[in-house]
């Protein structure tokens, strides 16, 4: 199954699904994805961002909380790739990304905030597999993700 349709979705599952609040916007050259959940929590620090993409993703989709800041990116083309090469299929970032035109011809699914040049700092912050709380919901790791060109659901179950 390579398109999925988050409306069916949730016409199909009711209440089991929750819908993620916020204006994301998809940057990556698949628009249609879906997986389990991995999760990520930092601050204009993408250091574990880059740790994670390049285990492998297992078909997971990364969901990084960066706390909404538009004054660092959290994804670059390096990193995308990486994640892309390493089986993930999905990055859903709350938050800002760059590389924008390169980030479109990857096989990954991509999508956070906006868009802005500024490269991440490199502290070493962030946590990891911990539930996260942004666009009106909690996503835990584990739970599944759906996104589309209509929005983005979670489930707590595997849908398809």
């Amino acid at each position: 199954m390579d398109i999925i349709s988050t409306p069916d979705l949730c016409d199909e599952h009711g209440d089991k699904v929750r819908v993620i609040e916020g204006d994301f916007r998809h940057y990556g050259g698949k628009q249609h994805f879906w997986g389990e959940i991995a999760t990520i929590k930092c601050f204009e620090d993408n250091s574990r961002v880059a740790e994670m993409v390049k285990e492998p993703g297992k078909d997971r989709v990364l969901v990084v909380d960066g706390g909404a800041s538009p004054r660092r990116s959290l994804l670059g083309d390096n990193l995308a790739r990486a994640a892309a090469e390493n089986g993930w299929r999905g990055i859903v970032i709350y938050g800002y990304l760059r590389d924008v035109e390169e980030l479109a011809t990857m096989p990954i699914g991509i999508m956070s905030l906006g868009s802005v040049p500024r490269k991440t700092e490199k502290l070493g912050d962030g946590r990891c597999d911990i539930a996260l709380e942004f666009g009106g919901t909690t996503l835990s790791p584990g739970e599944h993700l759906y996104a589309d060109l209509t929005g983005i659901i979670i489930s707590s179950q595997a849908l398809t």
